[in-house]
């Protein structure tokens, strides 16, 4: 169940701690300003149909908590005890007053957070933010502009509405991969951990069921495993003699976990028997890999605690493949929107027309251009942009026409103003969290790839109101700048 807040407090309402004055300019007094915290609770009630049961935290606390998070990186432990130290933080999470008494909720509720707050919610909640923030530019510009446009209202708005139609704009896309927090994938490791795995299962299950363990020889598998792990030097003999071994092992221990299944009647609990098919799926995986000597298998499992993570091959010098989320942005006049995740490998340039028509159907027309890689000039969104009156950024497909003449200063003006999306993906993995992702839960992973993006919007909007206030205003390139230096 779910009850509704009385939104945002003003400052001064907030029942400040003894022999402290908080700070008007304080950076989370701000960002607790700018957030339409009211029209967010409305989509965060939605997930609460229930009108019975224990009263749910609200939204602003959960929200709050989850941002902070993002923020600074710590721990579900960490930032329970950060906002019950920080007046700032509590007055961000919706506290009517300091009160350092006692946590504002137990650590495993983080977890909760991350699940209600789903990927399309944080989406909605990013599309409101800007949202606002454009209307208040708007506003600002229209209050600065009004005795200069009294006369000519009516002929602007009959111009306004016939432009409405022609494209305008440039969107930048880009793709990148947020790295999880998992060790790098060798053979050996993946087999030796899921015969120890296996071996706990059979071992419990035969205590619950009074069975006598059988005969593992688990010393000698864990010999033959350090064996190689040891050696210093791996000849590719050895790596498939070991290989073979701890392949031999699962087999017998498969042996002995599905006999007791089929001819003793165990049932397995729902959570040994997701990690046993698991197991069963690596197993099916490296065996086909030993017979017919190769690495690459479809979906191949790369870590055991996180089955849904795949290998991404990106063929950067730093780490031609990363191991995450591959996810696709798209910047518009600044703004950051997380268009499309996932945790398979995937080509970006198919996604181009889906990014398009979100667009279209955000703005009301189509963008003037497009700046984008070479991967996503191909001859089907190239036909797809020239139908619509998009041009795309970039060099012509094929071998270079002699009476064809490239515009080579469009070019460079091109691939200058492409360095945005960068600029963000920068920030993102050093300052909003997708550097390293150590969320372990499928759907929480995807909560922290979105509450970045959100994060990256949240970050604009603070720096420009507070170099406004200092400068008089600045440009967009020193908000950025100042951004990544924070």
């Amino acid at each position: 169940m779910y009850r509704y807040s009385n939104g945002q407090m003003r400052l001064s309402d907030f029942q400040q701690p003894m022999g402290m004055q908080l700070r008007e300019d304080n950076r989370w007094v701000k960002k607790a300003q700018l957030i339409p915290w009211s029209m967010i609770e409305e989509k965060y009630a939605g997930s609460f149909p229930s009108k019975t049961g224990n009263v749910a935290k609200p939204l602003q606390l959960a929200f709050g908590a989850c941002l902070i998070q993002q923020e600074y990186g710590f721990s579900d432990e960490e930032i329970v005890l950060q906002i019950q130290e920080n007046p700032y933080l509590q007055y961000f999470c919706g506290y009517s007053g300091y009160d350092d008494s006692k946590p504002p909720f137990e650590a495993s509720s983080m977890v909760n957070f991350r699940k209600r707050l789903t990927p399309e919610i944080i989406a909605e909640i990013n599309e409101m933010i800007i949202q606002e923030a454009q209307k208040n530019e708007a506003d600002d510009d229209h209050n600065g502009s009004d005795d200069d446009h009294n006369g000519s209202c009516n002929s602007d708005q009959s111009k306004n509405m016939a432009d409405e139609k022609q494209n305008s704009g440039t969107m930048i896309v880009d793709a990148t991969c947020a790295p999880q927090n998992i060790k790098f994938p060798q053979d050996i490791e993946l087999l030796n951990e899921s015969r120890e795995k296996l071996e706990k299962i059979i071992d419990k299950t035969s205590d619950e069921n009074g069975f006598y363990r059988p005969r593992m020889y688990r010393k000698n598998a864990r010999k033959d495993y350090l064996n190689l792990v040891k050696c210093k030097k791996r000849t590719a003999k050895k790596v498939r003699r070991s290989i073979k071994k701890q392949l031999q092992y699962l087999r017998r221990d498969f042996g002995y976990i599905d006999n007791l299944m089929q001819n003793n009647g165990v049932i397995l609990s729902e959570k040994d028997a997701r990690l046993l098919a698991v197991l069963r799926k690596v197993y099916e995986q490296q065996l086909y890999m030993f017979e017919n000597n190769t690495h690459s298998v479809p979906d191949r499992i790369v870590s055991i605690s996180q089955p849904f993570i795949r290998p991404i091959v990106r063929g950067k010098a730093k780490a031609p493949v990363e191991f995450g989320t591959k996810l696709d942005i798209s910047v518009v006049d600044g703004w950051t929107r997380l268009e499309y995740h996932s945790f398979d490998a995937y080509n970006e340039a198919k996604n181009l027309p889906e990014m398009i028509e979100a667009f279209h159907n955000r703005e009301g027309h189509y963008p003037e251009r497009i700046l984008a890689d070479k991967i996503y000039r191909n001859r089907e969104n190239l036909r797809y942009c020239k139908e619509r009156g998009i041009r795309l950024s970039g060099p012509s497909l094929g071998r270079p026409k002699k009476d064809v003449i490239s515009d080579r200063h469009q070019d460079y003006i091109d691939e200058c103003e492409r360095v945005e999306v960068e600029r963000k993906f920068s920030l993102a993995k050093l300052k909003c969290g997708i550097g390293l992702v150590k969320a372990k839960l499928e759907n929480t992973v995807g909560h922290v790839v979105a509450m970045s993006i959100l994060l990256l919007n949240l970050r604009k909007v603070l720096c420009a109101l507070l170099l406004f206030w200092m400068f008089g205003g600045i440009d967009w390139y020193c908000f950025e700048m100042l951004a990544v230096n924070q």
